[in-house]
């Protein structure tokens, strides 16, 4: 996992994202990736899943190992015991307190050879079940690095447009300036200055507004990184899109490589796996055993002192289940159901991703389109406020009609903002059905 999270960080800072150079007070979208994957919570539980099934994943915990055990016993008893016998020959007893001291120690082996080759299905589930878990731990990083990408641009665009309003406050102040000197030259009206300054408030309560979201997403943005030391930082201004996507390489590598499709598939083998698990208890299983052990009796009543005995022993063992209330076959029947819905989910999680994959292009096709028209009508929103602008300042043209044009060029470089957000967005979900989010790192 540590790997995994070396190369996640290698494609963040060198083949997904800008390189600019950072202020000293700019957080780049190398370090919140860096930060996030060292922090986020979802991340290092995924890998700690995954390491509970590596420990899982053992030639022990399959089966193939012998379980040696070794005891111990020590026992002493203080009884009173009367024996009277039929015959003369042999005196009658009457022990009282009579003392009986056991001591005993062995050491055992069972080595099961044979098992209807259980064994080796389990194996292979095990061997499954630690892939699975990697291959979700895999997702949920593609899913978080996704997440982190997504918000970081998000801050990218609002910090844009809180910075378009800033421009657009000056633009008002100017207008209040032009207004105020046209008044006292006799050439305005009282009218064009009022509304320049009731503009100019609508002007900064937007600019309030703009403010308080982008703190807000700034917030959101250290939760998902778990890291609230990271506060009064700005971002980089620029969304820098990478080569174009072509949707039929995307749907390709998607179906070979997207994680939830290969956890689909790896579910389907471990179904397959423990049918075989199954159908290995239907044959008789065979052990070997033997040991080592060692037994004293010491006893203050009967003919002898003490007994002592040691040895080894050694013998094999065959057991077969003949009838368990065909529970077996019950057991068998439901795996292979669960099998083919494995299938099924398979064959369903295969048509989700193609058409995640179709969706999403669609609209990242679409907003790249956008963005070649909105820097087209940013130009045109542009030159007519710069125009306006002017055109007031000589007075042909009143208040309404320059703030016709001022709110044309707000409109236009949100709307850009927007186009290039939505598409940045687009390619990193893109990139993460691909699998090309994280498997650019491992060539």
């Amino acid at each position: 996992m540590k790997r995994l999270s070396l190369f996640i960080l290698i494609i963040g800072t060198a083949c997904l994202l800008q390189k600019p150079l950072m202020a000293q007070d700019t957080l780049s979208i190398e370090k919140v990736i860096r930060t996030g994957l060292e922090n986020n919570f979802a991340i290092r539980i995924a890998e700690n899943e995954a390491r509970i099934s590596a420990n899982n994943n053992s030639p022990g915990n399959a089966g193939f190992l012998p379980v040696i055990s070794a005891d111990g016993t020590f026992n002493e008893s203080v009884e009173d015991n009367k024996a009277e016998y039929s015959t003369n020959a042999i005196p009658d007893r009457n022990d009282q307190n009579a003392r009986t001291t056991i001591f005993s120690y062995g050491l055992n082996a069972n080595w099961t050879i044979f098992d209807g080759l259980t064994m080796f299905a389990t194996s292979d589930r095990l061997s499954l079940e630690e892939e699975i878990d990697e291959t979700e731990a895999r997702l949920q990083l593609e899913q978080v690095l996704a997440d982190i990408i997504s918000t970081y641009y998000q801050i990218v665009g609002q910090q844009n447009a809180y910075h378009v309003l800033e421009n657009t406050v000056e633009v008002s102040r100017e207008r209040i300036r032009i207004a105020e000197t046209r008044l006292d030259l006799g050439s305005g009206s009282e009218y064009d200055l009022i509304q320049s300054r009731a503009d100019l408030n609508a002007d900064r309560a937007a600019l309030i507004r703009s403010g308080t979201g982008l703190k807000q997403a700034k917030i959101l943005l250290t939760q998902v990184l778990a890291d609230t030391s990271l506060s009064g930082y700005d971002v980089s201004s620029n969304i820098v899109l990478g080569e174009k996507l072509r949707l039929e390489p995307l749907i390709e590598e998607a179906l070979q490589q997207n994680s939830e499709l290969q956890i689909a598939r790896l579910n389907q083998n471990a179904a397959e796996a423990e049918i075989r698990e199954i159908s290995g208890e239907f044959f008789p299983q065979i052990s070997l055993n033997g040991g080592y052990g060692y037994q004293r009796t010491e006893t203050s009543s009967g003919f002898a002192d003490f007994t002592e005995t040691s040895g080894f022993t050694y013998g094999v063992t065959a057991r077969i289940n003949l009838f368990d209330g065909m529970n077996k076959n019950r057991r068998r029947q439901n795996a292979k159901i669960a099998e083919k819905n494995q299938e099924l989910r398979l064959q369903d999680v295969r048509f989700q991703v193609t058409s995640q994959v179709r969706q999403i292009y669609a609209q990242y096709s679409d907003a790249l389109s956008l963005i070649e028209l909105e820097k087209e009508n940013l130009q045109y929103a542009q030159q007519s406020q710069e125009i306006a602008l002017e055109r007031f300042r000589l007075g042909t043209i009143n208040s309404v009609e320059l703030r016709e044009a001022q709110q044309s060029l707000l409109d236009a470089e949100n709307r850009l903002i927007a186009a290039q957000i939505e598409a940045k967005s687009a390619e990193t979900q893109l990139l993460r059905l691909s699998g090309r989010l994280l498997s650019a790192g491992e060539k």
